[in-house]
This record gives structure tokens, C-alpha cells and sequence, in this order.
């Protein structure tokens, strides 16, 4: 049998890779929400009673917990990680949040791989672009495709490359959705919801901008406080290289204030 793998974290990005890699039992999960151990289990995930249960005999560790989880998970969980099992740290946090993370793994013995994901896991799933960095990158690579990633890049040795890679991209990416949501809020308010949209229909091609207004919204609602979270670390990211991130401290602020919202903006309505 190939290696086994243990998923600390069991949210969108755990459950949608288990389910597409038909991982089933050679897969454990741990998840500090007995719901998530509930939908672990009842995709034929193994569990435990704790994290050192799940992660005992793993051969790949992907973390894929919140980005304010991301190093207490590595500090707490690293002295469970068998020898040479490798911690593939896949949350969306700053270079240096992720070098603390792999002081953490690597003191206790562990092997550390920065893994930026570039995409949304859905409708992705295993074909997500991930990219790698560090000492053990690729055997992280050789580890990935193994458990049914197909689309694995490895983009250096130096821990926090990977990451920087995909923080400063998601300044572009989520401050987009953030600025979307600020368009369609005065535009509402001013009444202008459709001359506003169509006037940009008519300078961006081929996606009508209703659709991409809708979208933008959608992540929004349903994930604006783990994007904000991880919009802070695209901050410390930008302020670690002289940049002062005055757009993205706004990203961060748009991001927790739309999520959850349900009123008739949501639903692209005027």
C-alpha cells in the first residue's frame, strides 16, 4: 500500500482532496470539531482520539487548517510527527509565519514543506496548482503525486518563497472581491447597480461582470473571515518588504464585513 497520509484540518481543502482521492482509509484526520471528525468519518477516513493518534505512522502531514491556525498547529502538533515524515504546511499565510512554523516542525525532527495552493480546491479538487519550497520539497513532490495531486511545482529551497508567491498574488486576487464589493455597495446605494455593471461590460471582456460581481460576492459571504485572516498575512508580507499594504489593510476590513451578510446584494439583486 502507498504511504499513508494525516490531514490536520478537515474543512473544504481536507474533505474535497480526500473525496477526490478516493484516500479512504489510507488516510487519517484530525479536527478540533467533532463535526469535521463526523464528515472524516463518514468519508472513510480513519480518526483517533487526539492529533497523535491520527498523525502516528503517516508518511505525509498536510496541514490545512485556518491562517491564524497554521503555526499553533505546527507548535502543537510537530512532536507527533514520525521519523522522516514530511509536514506539508498548505495554509495561506506570510513567509515568515511559515518559517516559524518549520522551526517548529524541524526542532522536534520533523521535515517541513512550504506548499502555497493557487487556486480555489473546488472545483479543482487534485488538479489544483501547488507549489513547493524547501530543503524537502521534492520529496514532497514525489509524496503529492502519489496520493493523486497532479499539478505539483516545486519553486525553490528556501522556506517562505512558495508562500510569498501566493500572498502577494492573493493581494491582486482578494482585494479584487474586496473592491467588487465595494462598487456594488455604493451602487446600490445610489441606485446605479445595472448602467454600473454594464458600463464595465462594455470595457472587459468575456465575462459579463454581473456574473463576476455575483462570484466575488459569493466567496465572500461564505469564507470572508478565513480570507481576512489570510489577507493579514498578505499585510506583514507586503510591510516585510518596505511596502505599506494601505489597500489591503482595506481588503482585510471588506473581507470580515461582507462575510455572512445575507441581504439582497448577496444575491446580485438590485
Amino acid at each position: 500500500m502507498a504511504g499513508t497520509i494525516a490531514l490536520i484540518g478537515y474543512g473544504e481543502a481536507g474533505s474535497t482532496f480526500a473525496q477526490a482521492g478516493a484516500w479512504g482509509e489510507r488516510a487519517a484526520a484530525w479536527d478540533i470539531r467533532p463535526e469535521r471528525m463526523a464528515a472524516a468519518a463518514a468519508d472513510g477516513l480513519r480518526g483517533g482520539d487526539d492529533a497523535a493518534q491520527v498523525m502516528a505512522g503517516a508518511d505525509l502531514v498536510l496541514s490545512l487548517v485556518t491562517a491564524d491556525s497554521a503555526l499553533p498547529a505546527a507548535q502543537a502538533y510537530a512532536a507527533h510527527l514520525a521519523p522522516g515524515a514530511v509536514w506539508c504546511d498548505c495554509n495561506s499565510v506570510a513567509p515568515d509565519t511559515k518559517r516559524a512554523a518549520a522551526a517548529a516542525i524541524q526542532a522536534a525532527g520533523g521535515r517541513y514543506v512550504d506548499v502555497a495552493v493557487l487556486a480555489p480546491v473546488d472545483p479543482a479538487r487534485q488538479k489544483v496548482p501547488l507549489l513547493l519550497a524547501g530543503e524537502y520539497a521534492a520529496q514532497a513532490e514525489t509524496l503529492l503525486r502519489d496520493a493523486g495531486f497532479t499539478n505539483v511545482r516545486v519553486v525553490g529551497d528556501e522556506i517562505g518563497r512558495a508562500s510569498a508567491i501566493k500572498m502577494i498574488r492573493s493581494v491582486m486576487v482578494k482585494g479584487l472581491e474586496a473592491l467588487t464589493a465595494e462598487m456594488m455597495l455604493a451602487a446600490q446605494a445610489a441606485g446605479v447597480v445595472d448602467e454600473v455593471l454594464s458600463s464595465l461590460d462594455a470595457s472587459e471582456k468575456p465575462k459579463p461582470w454581473a456574473d463576476k460581481a455575483a462570484y466575488n460576492i459569493e466567496r465572500m459571504v461564505t469564507h470572508g473571515i478565513r480570507r481576512a485572516a489570510e489577507m493579514e498575512e498578505s499585510c506583514k508580507t507586503l510591510s516585510s518588504l518596505g511596502v505599506e499594504p494601505e489597500m489591503t489593510r482595506g481588503t482585510v476590513a471588506r473581507q470580515k464585513d461582507m462575510a455572512g451578510r445575507q441581504d439582497r446584494l448577496i444575491e446580485g439583486k438590485e
